[in-house]
């Protein structure tokens, strides 16, 4: 169940993608569409099959966090032109140093009025940070997990590609967080659904929740 190329493999769909980032899906889709694309993806094997590799799930989650700010596309589009440039990376997006390095190129990028945020650069480097903390990152700097951050923190909901080929699952059981919805709405209350997967009722509850 572990994805072993997290930049050829696809996970997700475009749909599945925009609605685990709660953006949407039009969005995502012209990100996906150009000749040079801000998110990186595969060609699908069969058509509405998955697309978005772990890689371009989180390149999605990094623009997402500019969009939040009101950014036009275009200067999002020059954003990440130019962090791709800087570091010389065309996946920099999906890097460790787009939490150090690049939060100080896009509030520079501000500050030069290339890229325009109407809550200034503060908003830029808190908005960015707080978005990118939800990133985890493995020894060689590359993205390894990201948590959904609207699941509850205790139900630590995540993607991470070595489990449950990219789907989201619960960190700590690793159960997929689709497979506890399919059960659910085959007609098993939230308590069966808990005892089958020997889960808290409470963790259930909350991850249903929010997920259906």
């Amino acid at each position: 169940m572990t994805v072993t190329n997290i930049y050829k493999t696809p996970i997700l769909t475009a749909r599945e993608t925009a609605r685990y980032l709660r953006m949407h899906e039009s969005t995502l889709d012209r990100w996906l569409a150009t000749d040079d694309p801000l998110v990186h993806s595969v060609t699908p094997e069969r058509r509405g099959w998955p697309r978005v590799p772990f890689v371009g799930v989180i390149e999605a989650y990094v623009l997402r966090a500019l969009r939040e700010l009101r950014m036009p596309m275009r200067d999002i589009r020059a954003a990440a032109a130019i962090a791709r440039e800087e570091f010389d990376d065309p996946y920099a997006l999906a890097r460790q140093r787009i939490a150090t390095d690049g939060v100080a190129v896009f509030v520079r990028l501000a500050d030069e009025q290339l890229v325009h945020a109407s809550s200034g650069q503060l908003a830029i480097r808190e908005v960015l940070e707080e978005h990118l903390r939800y990133i985890e990152w493995d020894s060689e700097g590359g993205a390894q997990r990201l948590r959904l951050k609207q699941f509850p923190e205790f139900a630590d909901v995540i993607i991470d590609p070595r489990f449950g080929w990219g789907s989201p699952v619960l960190g700590r059981s690793k159960v997929r967080v689709t497979d506890l919805v399919e059960l659910w709405r085959a007609g098993e209350p939230i308590a069966g659904v808990a005892e089958e997967y020997d889960l808290d009722v409470n963790i259930v509850e909350d991850v249903l929740r929010f997920a259906a």
